[in-house]
């Protein structure tokens, strides 16, 4: 895979970039990986290469880590700079940083469009000027705008209502604007993943937020873990079957592959920008998965209902079809085995890293 050149990764220390790198140098991709780690751990990637090691798979001059952030364009080039001087030279681009939580973004607005917005544009112009035109960006099905118990596709309206999705409608406008200044050599793919769970099979590689995570799946973990933990369900009264949200959940290994499937069909393919789902298709609400939950693990867990949270909606669910076709994509793995790999991950890491 050398003659390709290397693979940057930005956020590659996070839940999803480390998975993702886990997969890229199993495939024999070497990678750069910048993270700041203000809400991840060097310790992921640690594991990253224990895993590595364990399948006696070689690493060495494979992955070079930057502590640094996107804010700062030049770290960047240094980065780049230092990468083509070490024979490294990177000519593609998985993009994972940023910030992500959907309540955090409402309190603090600012702070998402600095860590997400101008750490992107930072990033597009060190790659333009090292000719570095082929970038995988992690959306999110936030985007859309809400429609009651049906499938999403890639052509349905975008609305935001939250400045999370804000960010990630913008910085796709942003791509396809840089697309169209340049159609001859921009190769784009957006992916907008719908709900990554679970953990890497060894269970020495999962989710480990700083404080406590305002997700449904790390919460229910940390009240299957901890016995005087009750769960909060936002909202009884939701348009859907049983009155509880409904998402699509996909095992965090599905969608890793779909990163590398993308990457993969954009070298091959000739200059474009395509939009994608990334999602299992299948809808599951909250009670669903609590209940999934319990019976895969033998686990009982505490919950009570409380008020609709702002900026939630009820249904959110994918049409994974293009993906499918254009990738030779399919997700794999099912509810049960995410909740299997996840407690697996969180019994060995109560604490996480």
């Amino acid at each position: 895979m050398e003659e390709n050149g290397f693979v940057l990764v930005t956020g590659g220390a996070g839940f999803i970039g480390s998975h993702t790198c886990l997969d890229l140098l199993e495939k024999g991709y070497g990678i750069i990986v910048i993270d700041s780690f203000l809400n991840s751990y060097p310790k992921s990637l640690e594991r990253v290469k224990q895993i590595l090691r364990s399948k006696n798979l070689t690493f060495k001059d494979k992955i070079f880590i930057y502590q640094g952030s996107l804010k700062n364009k030049d770290f960047i080039l240094r980065v780049f700079n230092e990468s083509e001087k070490n024979g490294c030279r990177i000519d593609s681009v998985i993009h994972f940083a940023g910030l992500k939580s959907v309540k955090d973004s409402i309190k603090n607005p600012l702070n998402y469009y600095e860590e997400n917005v101008l750490s992107t544009i930072n990033l597009l112009y060190v790659m333009n000027l090292f000719a570095c035109k082929i970038i995988v960006f992690s959306s999110s099905a936030t985007i859309f705008k809400p429609f009651e118990n049906k499938l999403i596709n890639e052509e349905c309206q975008i609305e935001s209502i939250n400045p999370y999705a804000s960010t990630k409608i913008f910085i796709e406008r942003i791509l396809n604007d840089l697309h169209i200044s340049d159609k001859k050599n921009w190769k784009i793919m957006n992916l907008r993943y719908f709900n990554p769970i679970g953990a890497h099979s060894s269970g020495a590689l999962g989710e480990s937020p700083k404080g406590l995570s305002h997700n449904l799946f790390p919460l229910i973990m940390e009240c299957a873990i901890k016995k005087n933990f009750t769960l909060k369900i936002f909202g009884k009264n939701w348009p859907t079957k049983d009155g509880t949200c409904i998402r699509d959940y996909i095992h965090v290994m599905d969608l890793a592959e779909g990163h590398i499937k993308a990457l993969e069909f954009l070298r091959k393919n000739e200059p474009t920008i395509i939009n994608l789902n990334l999602g299992t298709g299948i809808g599951t609400s909250v009670v669903d998965l609590i209940k999934v939950f319990e019976n895969t693990n033998k686990e009982n867990l505490s919950f009570l209902f409380t008020d609709r949270r702002k900026g939630d909606l009820p249904f959110l669910v994918a049409d994974n079809k293009y993906a499918k076709d254009l990738l030779n994509w399919t997700p794999l793995r099912s509810l049960e085995q995410m909740c299997k790999d996840g407690w697996n991950w969180k019994l060995k890491n109560p604490n996480g890293y």
